[in-house]
């Protein structure tokens, strides 16, 4: 391909990654952060200076923006998410670019001990040559998913300015707090109103992934009984003890995340917050089938059901609540945007790879709701902490793969809405 897009997703990417906005699950507020409209602005402004129409804000804080088409063809959507994980430091972040990978040892200008190697990470190795960004070694970079926010913003731009290449309308769509799960509601189909959509929020060149985790969120309050420590002879219930004895009692060498992969599901105790009154335990369960995932909640409740049977004098509850479901069952029954992606992938010379995510992005929502979503690369790796890193190169690899779809869903005939 001719086409050069290295400098400007550097320096988009460069620029976003330095805007805190971190999600925040403890908060109830829409988006969760404030300072995720700094990014959902941001973007706002930038499509609106490009040329980009229908330009706004939704009430779901999510920027939507039309690039019309130029040929008959179905409505294509793009999705990625505007927030960084809240698992690691996202404060600060200092990004910068490693020009022409020498394949060595990566080291962190604020942390001397951190080293990226590419022995342990052999997708480095694969990357000698290219620019690489990183973060400064005390926070996340945030390429997760601002790398597809910058591959979006690329796309639209070269688009808007090169009005000669034949494609339908274009919806994008930037979302807060997919990393908290609650980046698409039901609404958002009606506001994106495509006919199928994409997010960009994948990682190895080559990745379409249609088959995501399916989910659930456990809240287990214990309540035990408080008396003054000197005087708790045969009257004090510690709630302190009786949250270990649950999470002791969880299956710890099968069904935890650092003991499984593949297609394996797991429970995961996510927070243990309180004190000798009161606790509370978060936990998701992750499977890929709704079958194991039906086990997994059976399995919480009973655990909490015998040690509540323990202590009849403590109170136990236990709340699981559905997150989202695995897009696969969806997706299966047809097939059309998955297969167009994958065949704008081999036209690039890359060979497509499918594999679960062990996970679940935006798309998995938005596919239950209605719009067929699958996910993209973007080449973002070791997400999620201080050894976060990206290939320029990856990204137009990523933005290349989203112009050839769109180019060929325009060759395609009927609105393909389901």
């Amino acid at each position: 391909m001719t086409r050069k897009f290295d400098q400007e997703l550097e320096d988009r990417l460069m620029r976003y990654a330095a805007i805190d906005s971190q999600s925040d699950e403890t908060s109830p507020s829409t988006p969760s952060t404030p300072i995720q409209f700094d990014m959902l602005n941001l973007l706002q402004q930038e499509l609106t200076e490009i040329g980009a129409q229908d330009v706004e804000i939704t009430g779901d804080s999510v920027v939507v923006a039309t690039i019309p088409g130029t040929a008959e063809g179905p409505t294509v959507g793009f999705l990625a998410h505007v927030d960084t994980a809240p698992q690691f430091n996202a404060t600060g972040v200092k990004p910068r670019v490693i020009k022409g990978y020498n394949g060595g040892e990566i080291t962190f200008p604020d942390d001397p001990d951190l080293v990226l190697s590419p022995e342990e990470h052999p997708y480095l190795a694969e990357k000698i040559g290219h620019d690489l960004i990183t973060a400064s070694g005390t926070t996340l970079l945030g390429a997760d998913d601002k790398a597809g926010v910058s591959i979006l913003m690329t796309m639209a731009r070269h688009l808007i300015e090169n009005p000669d290449i034949p494609h339908g309308p274009i919806r994008i769509a930037f979302t807060p707090d997919e990393e908290i799960g609650r980046g698409v509601t039901e609404q958002l189909p009606k506001d994106l109103k495509a006919d199928f959509a994409y997010t960009l929020d994948g990682q190895e060149v080559g990745e379409i992934e249609y088959e995501s985790f399916s989910a659930d969120r456990a809240v287990i309050k214990i309540t035990g009984v408080s008396i003054h420590p000197g005087l708790a002879k045969e009257k004090m219930v510690n709630a302190t003890h009786l949250a270990a004895k649950i999470v002791q009692t969880l299956p710890q060498a099968t069904l935890t995340p650092e003991v499984t992969d593949g297609r394996e599901g797991f429970i995961h105790v996510t927070d243990m917050n309180g004190g000798s009154s009161e606790m509370e335990i978060k936990l998701i369960l992750r499977d890929f089938e709704m079958e194991g995932l039906e086990a997994q909640r059976d399995l919480v409740r009973k655990v909490c059901d015998a040690v509540q049977a323990s202590e009849p004098r403590a109170t136990i509850t236990c709340d699981i609540s559905h997150q989202y479901r695995n897009m696969r069952y969806w997706l299966e029954k047809d097939m059309t945007p998955v297969d167009l992606a994958r065949a704008a992938c081999r036209e690039l010379g890359i060979e497509p790879l499918s594999v679960p995510i062990r996970g679940g992005t935006d798309g998995s929502r938005l596919t239950e709701f209605g719009t067929p979503c699958p996910n993209l690369f973007t080449g973002m790796q070791c997400i999620h902490g201080p050894l976060e890193w990206i290939s320029v190169q990856d990204m137009a690899l990523a933005t290349e793969l989203c112009l050839s779809v769109v180019t060929k869903a325009a060759q395609t005939s009927g609105n393909m809405r389901s």
